[in-house]
């Protein structure tokens, strides 16, 4: 009798431990996957952003035939954000494109006609809309990262994490340069 209570006792011990390492793992695991779901959101939002540029270029060339550079600029900027691959190499090529957009915008501040022109200023608003949720996004998923390299260091799920190959991710981060308005000279 002794020794089934010992034996129960061992298995108890192995069922609780192979549990709590089960809901570990499956712990990181969700929060990995909600990482992954926050960058998409990211790209959504740049994807909105990308499919709107083009509208904006074309309703401005319209009206501004001489500024084909920033028009260039932008066009060279969503090209490079489409060959990119990872987080970092996207956000860098969204960084251009947002470098380029501002400087459209100075250009457009500079001519009050232009922005008087009604579809001009739907997308100028559409676009403002979606630098706003671009924003929001990239915050997010810097909050999620936050939260998932949080639960890969702690102890004991580091043991855990790193047994497993859960390794930190990089949070979103503007580009040097991020922070210069850009320079328009006509």
């Amino acid at each position: 009798m002794k020794g089934w209570m010992w034996l129960l006792a061992v298995v108890v011990i192995i069922g609780v431990i192979g549990g709590s390492l089960w809901g570990t793992y499956n712990g990181l695991v969700k929060k990995s996957l909600a990482v992954d779901a926050q960058w998409a959101q990211v790209e959504t939002q740049y994807q909105r952003r990308f499919d709107l540029i083009p509208n904006l270029v074309n309703s401005v060339k319209g009206i501004m035939a001489q500024e084909q550079q920033v028009f260039g600029d932008l066009a060279d900027a969503r090209t490079r954000y489409a060959g990119a691959v990872t987080p970092d190499e996207k956000a860098v090529a969204g960084a251009d494109v947002e470098v380029a957009l501002a400087r459209l915008l100075v250009i457009m501040e500079n001519y009050p006609d232009l922005r008087s022109v009604e579809t001009v200023q739907n997308l100028m608003d559409e676009l403002a809309g979606t630098e706003n949720r671009i924003s929001v996004e990239r915050r997010r998923y810097n909050e999620m990262v936050r939260d998932y390299n949080t639960a890969i260091k702690t102890f004991p799920r580091n043991m855990l994490a790193g047994m497993f190959g859960f390794t930190e991710r990089e949070y979103f981060k503007s580009v040097s340069g991020a922070d210069q308005v850009p320079k328009v000279e006509f």
